[in-house]
């Protein structure tokens, strides 16, 4: 049976607990970026990634970072920011996927990722 960790409102969790732990977001980018890269591209894939104040997210964001990287895409890191503002970057930097950390209106001890947007997946 197949492992499911996205659900409607991508990967949530509380933070160090599994699914939201460092090694699921080096996992995760690394997934992505190999998916992503499946297709032929005329340019060196790019990812933006976001965040909201949660301590949680200076890890989670390393984390994806590192997955993204290790399997050649460049990553713009914007910190702390809105959603919709990772949205409209992710596009106008021209960048092939956005991905937000954020709880939301969660408790601080609760966090997720997800992918804004995608021009592949």
């Amino acid at each position: 049976m197949a492992r499911r960790y996205f659900g409607t409102d991508g990967i949530r969790g509380l933070a160090n607990k599994h699914p939201m732990t460092s090694e699921i977001a080096l996992k995760v980018g690394m997934a992505a970026g190999k998916a992503f890269q499946n297709g032929q591209h005329t340019h060196r894939p790019r990812v933006v990634i976001g965040k909201d104040t949660r301590l949680s997210g200076y890890m989670l964001e390393a984390a994806l970072m590192s997955g993204f990287t290790s399997v050649g895409m460049d990553v713009f890191l914007l910190g702390p920011m809105p959603t919709p503002a990772v949205a409209m970057l992710t596009r106008s930097l021209r960048a092939d996927i956005g991905v937000m950390i954020s709880a939301s209106h969660n408790r601080f001890d609760d966090n997720g990722d997800q992918a804004v947007r995608s021009r592949w997946l």
